[in-house]
């Protein structure tokens, strides 16, 4: 991927030793699917700071209070999903609680229920819009959420994917592990506004050739997690799929005088 005159003059920089790369703040993104199968992508608006203009998957940075022990839970524990990412239970903890508020915050979809073996049916209501919102503004914290409401988050339904960590010639960095989850039955996605201006389902192979054909824009860790679904018939196979998390961090590299950046 070669890089703009911009970033390349900071990746030569940073290569260089003349610029320090900033730390990389932890993040969780989840790719929701629904059967096809098809997953939900949004657009970042144009003015976005990072990643402007592209498509991506719901997810954002670890809160503080993601990590709150008192977050009712049901399924694999913090200190399981810390075993399959490499983190420590906190972060783990963090991660999960993350990946679930975000994904409720940016399309209204709660991967959360009554009980352990349940979960919520329906989040339309003007009480679950003003629920979303209190937590996107941070007014509300996602364990008094749950109480509130009488809910558990249910970590079993979601499937750890991937890790990738923003390249350090970046002026933003995350360091974000990936999930996958099925939309529960009943639920249904929202065109939320907030960081997108655009949502839509589609097909991961569909993703791909729009990109390729220069009508929609992904990054590289949304490009090849897209590439990878593209070969499943349906989400029976990918939640049947036993991954190996390995850390990926894009690197620059020069290239015959071109900055360009690559994966491996």
């Amino acid at each position: 991927m070669p890089l703009p005159a911009e970033l390349a003059a900071r990746a030569r920089e940073v290569l260089a030793g003349r610029v320090q790369p900033v730390p990389a703040r932890d993040a969780a993104t989840v790719v929701l699917l629904r059967p096809g199968p098809e997953v939900y992508l949004l657009r970042r608006k144009a003015t976005m700071a990072f990643a402007a203009g592209a498509y991506v998957f719901p997810g954002g940075s670890v809160d503080a209070r993601d990590t709150d022990q008192a977050v009712a839970w049901a399924g694999p524990s913090p200190a399981e999903w810390g075993e399959r990412f490499r983190a420590d239970e906190r972060l783990a903890r963090g991660l999960v609680c993350a990946a679930v508020r975000e994904t409720f915050e940016e399309s209204g979809v709660l991967l959360a229920g009554p009980g352990p073996d349940s979960v919520v049916a329906d989040t339309t209501g003007d009480d679950w819009e003003a629920d979303r919102l209190a937590l996107i503004d941070r007014g509300l914290g996602f364990a008094d959420f749950l109480a509130r409401r009488g809910l558990v988050l249910r970590s079993d339904l979601l499937k750890p994917w991937a890790h990738w960590i923003t390249p350090e010639i970046e002026h933003r960095r995350f360091d974000t592990r990936f999930f996958v989850a099925v939309l529960p039955e009943g639920q249904r996605t929202r065109d939320v506004g907030g960081e997108a201006d655009q949502v839509v389902w589609q097909r991961p192979g569909e993703a791909i050739e729009l990109a390729h054909k220069g009508e929609i824009f992904l990054m590289p860790p949304t490009y090849t997690t897209l590439r990878e679904l593209s070969g499943y018939d349906g989400v029976a196979g990918v939640l049947a799929e036993h991954r190996e998390i390995e850390t990926i961090m894009p690197r620059a590299v020069e290239i015959e005088g071109e900055m360009r950046l690559v994966t491996r």
